[in-house]
């Protein structure tokens, strides 16, 4: 009997030693994928940086539907069409949560519009900001904020060209600033200029996948105090920048409150409404606080990286300004700027900011989704818990979707005449534009006016300037512009570039100075 004891024990080790090493093996009815090695599972394989080019490789060697292991942890991609309306959009209740962040968490203390799952909170604060930047707001109200900061912008071109790039993230920063807390940005150098891109420079780098250890998939990661983990510290930085920004926006808000000044301003709005009614018990003043400059973070860096895409765009491909401009100026001519009203007359226009998005989309690799429960795709199994990648980059360059992927070529949406809003709420999956707004439920609630703000600025900026690639002024040679050079992190700009801008004419110079006493008169009231 006593022989038992042993025999026992050993089995019982036996047992622990397969189940550790069972860790990290891919479930046999879950998506093919790499190899994976015990434990580890493909966590090795993860590079630091540039996943988004990787989940592509992945995808054409192991099928558009393939999945990872971290460690314990499944990840399921989704490098198809028909496979994200099918799961993310027709199966929403399914797949809208989000997977843990525990950087994340430390970002931005659990109060993140982006981040938080599907729950009475999450709806809440998505319903403040649908409802706010509707299109029936934006087209009645918002757009004249638009308009006034888009004619500053040109302004501030004609007299200071080598500025372009600071100035155009100047101008998203002031639109959003303005209508959600009642100030504008004057320069970039202002509190208002700056204040968003000093939380995003941060924000994006420490939330790139593959940035950090997989300290989801593996919590006892968690336990490595900061000063050892600079991945830690790097998070808690950037905590501390967020709630610094987001609060002393709010202080100034409250500041100006406490005289008896009240703005035509979303911030202004919801805090007479809750003073009034209650304040809301799901969200907290912290929540409310992130969420003003969620706002603004949504509204202002995305869309000035794409801007900025556009016009390194503009510079390496002018047989585009010049499509372009035959159809502004039959509608505009030289005596005014286009509006907004002459989209359907501007459909190249249309084309030109789809390519931008497509060609070099900002969320590379969008912020994964948290399947709810098991689940099937074709006969592939989705366990319960998994985390769903939609790979913008990788969709948006598949030479099996589009060909020539890495050419911007906007005729390629010849015959997509709507907005982006359009094509991701129909059924018809095979003609979607691009996924730079994500899908399903979890869809950006800011599409209507980055759309608006986008379409508008390229029409202006088509219709007053010329662009090219700078002459080094020694030599006479062109310096070719690099289309690759981008940030690395979760949300992707173009670093800083040069570019030649010139006026098209002294009429539309005249224009533009024309417009511009009435934008600054406009625009005083959120100084």
């Amino acid at each position: 009997m006593a022989l038992f004891g042993p025999v026992f024990v050993a089995l019982g080790l036996v047992a622990l030693a397969y189940r550790i090493l069972s860790i990290g093996r891919r479930h046999p009815r879950m998506p093919k994928g790499p190899p994976t090695v015990p434990l580890l599972g493909n966590a090795h394989q993860i590079p630091r940086s540039g996943l988004y080019k990787q989940f592509l490789r992945w995808a054409k060697e192991y099928g558009p539907v393939f999945s990872l292991k971290i460690g314990p942890s499944n990840v399921v991609v989704l490098c198809d069409r028909q496979a994200i309306h099918k799961l993310l959009v027709e199966k929403g209740s399914i797949y809208s949560d989000r997977p843990p962040s525990y950087v994340g968490n430390l970002l931005t203390k659990g109060d993140h519009l982006a981040l938080e799952q599907m729950d009475p909170t999450w709806r809440d604060k998505r319903k403040v900001i649908s409802h706010n930047f509707s299109p029936k707001r934006l087209d009645e109200n918002h757009f004249k904020v638009q308009e006034a900061e888009a004619t500053v912008l040109m302004t501030n071109l004609l007299d200071n060209p080598e500025g372009f790039y600071d100035d155009i993230r100047r101008y998203t920063a002031s639109v959003v600033t303005s209508i959600t807390f009642g100030y504008r940005a004057p320069t970039f150098e202002s509190f208002w200029g700056h204040g968003v891109y000093d939380v995003m420079n941060k924000w994006t780098t420490c939330m790139e996948p593959g940035a950090n250890p997989p300290v989801d998939d593996f919590p006892v990661l968690r336990c490595i105090p900061a000063s050892l983990a600079f991945w830690k510290r790097r998070a808690i930085d950037a905590g501390r920048t967020m709630d610094g920004v987001w609060s002393e926006a709010r202080r100034r808000v409250e500041a100006r409150r406490a005289t008896g000044e009240r703005r035509n301003c979303i911030m202004d709005h919801l805090l007479d409404e809750y003073e009034k009614k209650g304040w809301p018990p799901t969200i907290s003043q912290h929540a409310f606080t992130n969420l003003l400059g969620e706002t603004v973070e949504g509204g202002a860096d995305t869309t000035a990286a794409q801007l900025l895409t556009l016009i390194l765009a503009f510079a390496l491909y002018p047989e585009v300004q010049e499509r372009a401009r035959r159809e502004i100026d039959a509608a505009c001519g030289s005596d005014r700027s286009p509006r907004w009203d002459d989209f359907a007359a501007m459909p190249y226009v249309n084309c030109i900011v789809k390519e931008g998005m497509r060609w070099r989309p900002v969320a590379v690799t969008a912020l994964p989704h948290r399947a709810r429960q098991d689940d099937e795709y074709e006969g592939m199994f989705i366990p319960k818990d998994s985390t769903v990648f939609i790979p913008t980059w990788a969709l948006h360059h598949d030479p099996d979707i589009y060909e020539n992927p890495d050419a911007f070529y906007p005729e390629r949406y010849l015959s997509h005449p709507k907005l982006a809003n359009d094509y991701a709420g129909s059924p018809d999956w095979a003609r979607r534009d691009h996924y730079n707004y994500g899908a399903g439920r979890r869809i950006c609630p800011g599409i209507h006016l980055a759309e608006r703000n986008m379409w508008r600025i390229a029409a202006k900026l088509l219709w007053a300037f010329e662009f090219s690639e700078p002459v080094d002024p020694a030599t006479g040679q062109i310096q070719h512009l690099d289309p690759d050079a981008y940030n690395p992190g979760i949300l992707q700009a173009p670093l800083p570039f040069k570019v030649q801008i010139k006026v098209r004419s002294q009429a539309h110079a005249d224009t533009i100075r024309r417009e511009h006493e009435a934008a600054l008169e406009f625009m005083k009231q959120y100084e």
